[in-house]
């Protein structure tokens, strides 16, 4: 479980007119969150992405503390939460010119893969003509995430964050995508958060929080979040 306690965020306004002022991004949030498949939504500029990089450990909250399973990650490192059980997966995929989709898997794996394992983790793409490949512009979005997501599933994270998945992806994509979420989920068996506006992600979401001005203004299931 994750547990979010008294979470807050404020920046410090960079205009002259504005400095020495602070900027509150997100405000007392506080959420335990354990289920399958967790969908925040929201509108542009509601603190969704914040939320996600102050998970993932890339900023610190201004106040609050973050505790996985009971273990305060706070003041853990990137690194750190990383080896703790916590996966990030960015909105663009980070491209790695120079190394292969097999060097990737293997370094998240912490072993070297069989041909067997690496389709597994590929989630429907054939691993043969993917595995030698260079993670370079060569790769679609839609590939790179596919690459994201096999190389949390060769971690095998209790903890994994998606920060708009579907962005840049083709249609084609965006339908397996979620099947990919699936297969993932019975994998890992760990909590799936999805930063998403999407409709069809939040569809398979067991719990929607939707939050507005840095602020939680719903929190239930997809039933009760989502009109009929």
């Amino acid at each position: 479980m994750l547990t979010l306690s008294h979470i807050t965020y404020r920046v410090k306004d960079s205009d002259t007119a504005g400095a020495g002022k602070e900027t509150e991004i997100l405000s007392d949030i506080n959420l335990d969150l354990n289920e399958r498949f967790v969908a925040i939504t929201g509108p542009n500029g509601s603190g969704k992405s914040t939320l996600a990089r102050l998970i993932a450990g890339i900023i610190r909250p201004t106040e609050g503390r973050i505790l996985l399973d009971g273990q305060d990650i706070t003041d853990m490192s990137v690194t750190d939460r990383a080896r703790a059980g916590i996966s990030y997966a960015f909105q663009q995929p980070v491209r790695f010119k120079g190394l292969t989709v097999r060097d990737l898997l293997t370094l998240a794996a912490g072993k070297p893969l069989s041909m067997g394992e690496a389709c597994e983790y590929l989630s429907g793409l054939c691993a043969k003509e993917y595995v030698n490949r260079e993670v370079n512009a060569s790769l679609s979005g839609g590939e790179l995430k596919r690459m994201e997501i096999a190389m949390i599933l060769a971690r095998g994270t209790k903890f994994s964050v998606f920060d708009e998945p579907e962005a840049g992806i083709d249609l084609w994509s965006f339908q397996n995508l979620i099947g990919v979420f699936r297969n993932m989920y019975e994998q890992t068996h760990g909590t799936i958060l999805i930063i998403s506006h999407q409709e069809r992600i939040l569809d398979i979401a067991d719990r929607v929080i939707v939050l507005s001005g840095g602020r939680v203004t719903a929190d239930g299931s997809r039933e009760d979040i989502l009109p009929g």
